[in-house]
């Protein structure tokens, strides 16, 4: 691993753990191994090392939302997503940004943060239109908005985890939702061309 990649992989991480205000260049420096010139030759700023780690974090992100992509059963994509392992009281390497003032008031450093949210939400949206297309959810729901209530229900977890340094809050947000998700599943029907009163005739 080069210099510049030990740099940005240490941003993305003391950004992950405690924020881009409290993220000093000289504490990336020393973790990272790397020199101060070494360091301003590849950044000319803490905010440029910033923008690469926040990209960093975004790559690491996407792949897991990629698994609500793909063949089979989208109910039985969305259901392993929703209860992947996460850790929780770290919380979400993208969201936790969106905490920051500085990064919220930076249009640049939020710029990826809200692209990654973007893509999330779209990946969500594919695999809940394909979940009522294949007859998994109700016709009635919308996609879209769904798609923005499980990501809000994701974050929130990890909110209701940190503030109570405990994992459950975050698992039982998961195991709501899925629960929520399941009683949206269609009626089954009772059989083709039987009446009500004909299933109950004797």
């Amino acid at each position: 691993m080069d210099s510049r990649e030990r740099l940005v992989t240490t941003m993305s991480e003391l950004m992950w753990e405690r924020g881009y205000a409290d993220s000093s260049p000289r504490e990336v420096r020393e973790r990272a191994g790397v020199g101060q010139g070494s360091m301003y030759h590849h950044f000319p700023s803490k905010r440029d090392l910033a923008l690469a780690a926040l990209e960093r974090n975004v790559v690491d992100l996407l792949p897991a939302a990629a698994e609500l992509d793909g063949p089979g059963s989208p109910m039985a994509r969305i259901e392993a997503y929703l209860m992947r392992p996460r850790d929780a009281l770290k919380g979400c390497k993208v969201g936790r940004m969106t905490q920051d003032p500085q990064v919220r008031e930076d249009p640049v450093l939020l710029a990826p943060v809200a692209r990654a949210f973007q893509q999330v939400h779209a990946a969500w949206a594919r695999a809940l239109r394909a979940a009522v297309t294949a007859g998994e959810l109700r016709d009635d729901l919308d996609p879209e908005q769904l798609a923005r209530t499980l990501m809000a229900v994701l974050q929130g977890g990890y909110v209701l985890a940190i503030a109570q340094q405990d994992q459950r809050p975050f698992d039982d947000a998961c195991s709501g939702a899925l629960a929520l998700l399941r009683a949206a599943a269609p009626s089954r029907p009772h059989g083709p061309g039987r009446n009500t009163e004909e299933r109950e005739r004797p």
